[in-house]
């Protein structure tokens, strides 16, 4: 929105100085810029996409994608196995680059999870320009580093979870709405509406969290009178309603005979999964709201809810290292600049990113539970602040003003906290060691030298302060290369935290064999098994709940009926449609999970079906399912 950089200061201690003029920094990019931009988007590069061919993909998600890959029908409604008879419990948009890339390069677990890097570095080299055209190119190398090295990101971005996506989206669309405000132009809001849009298809209400910010900035700042404003803010919306709802308009007026039924709902009803399911059940205490299927929060698990979630044991070494820095330059920025014009372009950054990160921690904090990697969506607003908020500062130091003191306590106070993330662990204490002495003495030299000193003293002792902050959480970051410390497939957490996550769910299939075309000897035995007895079947087996497909659908993508969705508790298929699949011999085999609930079609197969001694489909031990063959039942 505005340039900060040594080329064109911004602060304005008492109006000394001009207020920012519209528009980007300088025209033609300095000499340094394009060479750092490149090694940071290197770096992202290799952070993200290391080891991928053995990325730890989302097990449920993953066998959802490579059935999306070989049926149109499962892609456009977000099938879990290719017939598409029941759909995730999720909308399908993020999942669509994942399908095209395994349709593109065959069923491989990197393909599968390339997307998920693209989106990343596309997020690493979108949020730097966006934050070079509103305060500099100072502003926007800090802010690219700090979200390259937020643990959270490296860890999510080779998974195959719509968080990476969203953010994505989301980020497109911040920079639409600050062209926006910068131009008085109708269309980059009409954009800015079509990238929330698109986000709401990836993660659903989630992405509209950032909508009365996304107004308030544009309603505070943007130029022209307030009905012009309003009545473009009011077409900005309904574009961004329109495409969210264009899939679940669709879906609902698909005959229900001619597309998939909808997960988490006992109604079938497309409205139901986004407001319901993955709505308000999870902010309230019926979880069975607009029709969702009872008990579907699987976050609940994870706690990480309250006031105090984001600095949290868990939540604050993902994401919240530049948390106070982030607070102090968002108060600072609009406090110093509170006197500046409506339409000062430099505030409006802080009040968008500022408000981004409050909405997405208040409501957080007060939802029923939060996965660790839900906080990726907020890495963007911290690392734009954080790299806005020492353009800030810088410019009022070199400007020789009172408010010179901000730039060193911002590098003491980013250490510090640093210090009691890390504290309790210990991880990284090496990196503390050299990040300590770092800080410290870049923050002296700047007390010390003072604007008028030697400029390569002030600058060194500044990339000194810098690289004192991004030293932990790279380190906590790195960790993640080996995937001992990059936490489980279903639940991507760095460090000794993802160490954690690790060893809880060591026993789950979600920790062995998620990789696609991967099958265990057992899987492939119970495959062959039902692929040489199948006789013109229409589906190779029903299983009781996602869990026992999962682990099929990515070995071999087959017609699977999943009896009950993710859960095991939607209401599909009925034991009347279980009996008619039966009967007209759509179906032979039932796998059922003996430790699941049991439901009317359960119940029938058991029964109705004879059960299958395991050695006779090549296990020795029966385990935790139980085969069941319907074949000449009634």
């Amino acid at each position: 929105m505005a340039s900060t950089s040594t080329d064109q200061p911004t602060g304005s201690p008492r109006r000394h100085r001009a207020s920012p003029l519209p528009g980007a920094g300088p025209a033609a990019p300095l000499r340094w810029e394009r060479p750092a931009l490149a090694a940071v988007l290197l770096v992202a590069t290799v952070l993200y996409a290391w080891g991928l061919q053995r990325a730890a993909i989302h097990p449920y998600y993953s066998a959802a994608i490579r059935s999306m890959a070989t049926s149109w029908r499962a892609f456009f409604f977000g099938g879990l196995d290719p017939s598409g008879s029941i759909t995730l419990d999720k909308l399908p948009g993020a999942f669509w680059p994942e399908a095209a890339s395994v349709w593109l390069f065959g069923p491989h677990t990197w393909a599968a999870a390339l997307p998920q890097v693209i989106e990343g570095v596309l997020t690493v080299w979108l949020l730097h320009r966006i934050v070079r055209d509103w305060a500099g190119p100072f502003a926007a190398l800090i802010a690219a580093l700090t979200l390259t090295f937020t643990p959270v990101t490296v860890v999510l971005n080779r998974a195959t979870i719509p968080d990476t996506a969203l953010t994505l989206l989301l980020v497109a669309a911040a920079g639409a709405l600050q062209k926006a405000v910068r131009t008085e132009r109708l269309q980059p809001l009409i954009t800015c509406g079509v990238w929330v849009g698109l986000a709401f298809q990836t993660k659903m209400l989630q992405a509209w969290l950032v909508l009365p910010v996304f107004a308030i900035v544009y309603q505070v700042v943007a130029p022209g009178t307030p009905l012009k404003r309003a009545l473009r803010l009011l077409l900005g919306g309904t574009t961004a309603l329109v495409v969210s709802c264009a899939w679940v308009l669709l879906a609902w007026v698909t005959p229900a005979a001619d597309r998939p039924y909808v997960d988490g709902t006992s109604n079938n009803n497309p409205f139901s999964l986004v407001f319901g399911y993955n709505g308000v059940s999870r902010f309230s205490d019926d979880p069975t709201a607009f029709g969702a299927v009872a008990g579907t929060s699987a976050s609940r698990t994870d706690g990480n809810t309250g006031w105090g979630m984001l600095i949290n044991h868990t939540i604050g070494p993902q994401v919240a290292w530049f948390l106070p820095l982030a607070v102090l330059a968002a108060v600072l920025g609009l406090v110093w600049r509170a006197r500046e014009p409506r339409t000062d372009l430099l505030r409006a950054g802080f009040l968008l990113w500022g408000g981004w990160l409050a909405v997405h921690a208040m409501v957080f904090s007060t939802s029923n539970g939060n996965h660790p990697y839900y906080t990726a969506v907020i890495a963007p607003a911290l690392a734009a602040l954080t790299g806005g908020g020492l353009a800030l500062f810088r410019s009022e130091y070199e400007a020789g003003t009172r408010r010179r003191v901000a730039l060193p306590s911002a590098i003491v106070l980013t250490v510090a906290w640093a210090l009691v993330l890390d504290w309790p662990t210990g991880f990284v204490s090496w990196l503390v060691v050299l990040a300590v002495p770092l800080a410290v003495g870049g923050a002296l030299g700047l007390w010390i030298s003072g604007p008028h000193a030697s400029h390569l003293l002030v600058q060194g002792s500044l990339a000194a302060g810098v690289v004192a902050t991004l030293l932990v959480p790279l380190g906590w970051a790195a960790s993640s290369l080996d995937p001992l410390y990059a936490g489980a497939s279903t639940s991507p957490t760095a460090g000794p935290v993802g160490k954690v996550y690790h060893k809880a769910l060591h026993d789950r299939s979600a920790l062995r064999q998620v990789g696609l075309d991967q099958p265990s000897d057992r899987d492939t035995a119970l495959l062959d098994y039902l692929i040489s007895h199948r006789h013109g079947e229409k589906y190779l087996l029903a299983t009781q709940a996602a869990y026992p497909a999962e682990r099929l659908l990515r070995a071999d993508s087959q017609p699977t009926l999943v009896m009950g969705g993710f859960t095991g508790k939607t209401p599909f298929p009925t034991a009347q449609q279980l009996g008619e699949l039966v009967t007209t011999h759509q179906l032979r085999y039932v796998l059922l999970t003996p430790r699941r609930p049991a439901t009317p079609a359960t119940t029938w197969v058991k029964s109705h079906c004879t059960r299958i001694r395991s050695r006779a489909y090549g296990w020795r031990t029966r385990g935790s399912f139980a085969l069941y063959d319907c074949a000449g039942k009634h």
